[in-house]
């Protein structure tokens, strides 16, 4: 029987192909197929290798580009929940703040990101996001590729591993928004600070990630430092002539000043293996900031200042199951986090008695304890399709401050929220939302019902590689 060279090359790359086939199932499975992260991947390659080897693109950085628009309609105006006021500092929708939704149509965000293999030593990520009115890095750092026992440094800016949806870009949400969870107490675009972190994979067969942090400390919801800026106003009043002279009015706010780190964090997660189709992972996480500075200025010149620090602890839950269907139907996943915070703040009350002086007309020290939690599921009934609910809890512990007040409880508000996602292909998606909110009563005198009906649509649109997201 006769061999021709074509019928010979087959028959070597049968061969060929079938070795291949051996030694992959010979090697078996590297990460489970719920978890692409190569967390769990880098902690058995550390076990059986001395050194990674640099990947193909030390010089040709990977390129993505997400596109996220939205439409947005409110029935009601609505600021921020009783209780967290803070130091002014306010959510409403109307004011457009970090990722929130304004009515009518948003280009809420243009993400241009840049990933690659320095050397043998060091991965770069570098992330910037395109509004409509500026421009912003939202994440540029570098990790360790090589360091000893299951160790990796990452430095730069970042978001922190605290929690489980804080580290999530708007994208990544199964949702059109964030939970109140992390708008309200890890700031409007979350906890994202320059530092450094340190994490520890131990070398055990269940997924274990351990991991403390050094931030900067600017984020307005647990960090914030003011300084000892000057207060200013400027008044006008008749001279001897009677007409208007223009008097500024100056003083130093004497509010403490401290050099970074300033917020340091720590956290915990571990994923028991609990089979093939399912996962889950457990996490807690807290969090101590030397420095948190709050001020609210009156048009009267008044000037109220709060100045302490605060202590902030929580764990999340996560659960995802495989359904093996087509494009994600039958897929399940269930996710839930709580958190608590306390400050405690020295507050001033002051008032000017000339030009360049302050009087303290009221001050105390005030203790803040606020929490909150979300809970949603998100299930794919068909190919391409899915469907989530979420519940919203902001302050179940609510006690604060009004001014000088004595202290009291603010409530607690809920939102609960409905949304529909259909995805024609992995690069992009459309999603319809509906929430109703359900404020706390306002004790203070507001204006409107404390509840509102909130519709959103969102299309998000990929280009270019984008890796692999995490569990």
């Amino acid at each position: 029987m006769r061999f021709s060279k074509k019928m010979l090359v087959m028959a070597m790359v049968g061969v060929m192909a079938g070795s291949a086939s051996v030694e992959a199932e010979d090697a078996g499975p590297i990460s489970d197929p719920l978890d692409p992260v190569p967390y769990r991947t880098r902690a058995l390659q550390l076990r059986d290798r001395d050194m990674p080897t640099a990947t193909g693109t030390e010089f040709n950085p990977a390129i993505s580009v997400i596109f996220d628009f939205t439409y947005a309609h409110f029935t009601e105006d609505l600021d921020d929940p009783p209780g967290f006021e803070l130091g002014g500092h306010s959510h409403g929708h109307d004011h457009g703040h970090g990722h929130g939704v304004e009515e009518g149509f948003n280009m809420r965000e243009v993400e241009l990101t840049l990933t690659g293999t320095v050397d043998p030593y060091f991965d770069a990520l570098a992330m910037l996001t395109f509004t409509e009115d500026h421009v912003e890095v939202e994440e540029a750092y570098v990790t360790s590729r090589m360091l000893p026992a299951g160790l990796q440094v990452k430095a730069g800016k970042f978001l922190s591993d605290v929690g489980y949806i804080n580290k999530q870009h708007p994208h990544d949400w199964l949702f059109v928004d964030a939970p109140w969870m992390r708008e309200f107490f890890f700031g409007d675009e979350g906890l994202s600070e320059a530092g450094v972190q340190l994490s520890w994979l131990p070398p055990t067969e269940t997924y274990i990630r351990l991991g403390v942090e050094a931030l900067q400390g600017n984020n307005e919801a647990l960090a914030s430092q003011l300084g000892s800026g000057r207060h200013e106003i400027v008044t006008l009043t008749p001279d001897a002539a009677g007409a208007p002279e223009r008097n500024r009015w100056r003083a130093d706010k004497g509010l403490r000043e401290k050099d970074g780190p300033r917020l340091f964090t720590g956290f915990a997660k571990v994923a028991p293996d609990i089979g093939l189709n399912h996962a889950v992972q457990l996490g807690t996480f807290g969090g101590y900031s030397r420095v948190h500075q709050m001020e609210e200025a009156h048009s009267s010149g008044r000037l109220e200042t709060w100045d302490g620090d605060g202590w902030f602890a929580g764990a999340d839950v996560v659960y995802k199951y495989d359904g093996q269907g087509v494009m994600g139907h039958r897929n399940l996943i269930l996710q839930g986090e709580y958190v608590y915070r306390e400050l405690d703040m020295d507050y001033q009350s002051r008032e000017f008695v000339n030009p360049s002086a302050f009087v303290t007309t009221d001050a105390n020290n005030q203790r803040w304890r606020q929490d909150g939690l979300y809970m949603q599921g998100v299930y794919g009934f068909a190919p391409r399709w899915n469907a989530g609910l979420r519940m919203d809890v902001l302050g179940i512990n609510n006690d604060g401050f009004e001014g000088r007040g004595d202290r009291e409880d603010f409530g607690t508000s809920y939102r609960y929220t409905g949304q529909i996602a259909y995805a024609p292909t992995e690069f992009s998606r459309l999603r319809a939302q509906v929430s109703y909110v359900d404020y706390a009563d306002d004790d203070h005198g507001g204006d409107h019902d404390h509840d509102a009906w909130m519709f959103m649509l969102q299309y998000n649109m990929s280009l270019g590689v984008h890796g692999a997201h995490a569990f």
